[in-house]
């Protein structure tokens, strides 16, 4: 038996955001829909980043200090946001859950954004 990869357990109908969205109404989503963070892609679905409620926090904290630029989701996503491939094995996402503060990570090729894998998504194996 061939190990499982994530290509086989992401998830890909997704929350997303474009990075011209509102804070406010990105904010929103993430309570409506009650996720932690939603990737954030440009209209040809190339992953820019995450927008999560760790980065809503620094708009709260901006805010209070008046110094908000804009409001576009960009300024305020997390750019660097760690991503994995569809081929990766399930043991080595596994691993990857368990040695950092991730509960999910996006899943990328080329580019561009094709699910997301989750701790859950993981167990449910």
């Amino acid at each position: 038996m061939a190990p499982l990869t994530v290509r086989e357990v992401m998830v890909t109908d997704l929350v997303t955001f474009s990075p011209e969205t509102d804070v406010v109404r990105a904010v929103e989503t993430l309570l409506a829909h009650r996720i932690s963070g939603a990737p954030v892609v440009d209209a040809e679905g190339r992953f820019l980043g995450v927008f999560s409620e760790k980065c809503a926090m620094q708009v709260l904290l901006d805010a209070a200090y008046e110094r908000l630029p804009t409001l576009a989701v960009r300024a305020f996503m997390d750019a660097d946001a760690q991503t994995i491939g569809p081929s990766t094995h399930l043991l080595s996402i596994a691993q990857v859950f368990l040695l950092s503060p991730y509960r999910r990570l996006p899943v990328v090729e080329n580019g561009r954004l094709l699910g997301q894998v989750s701790r859950r998504d993981v167990l449910k194996v």
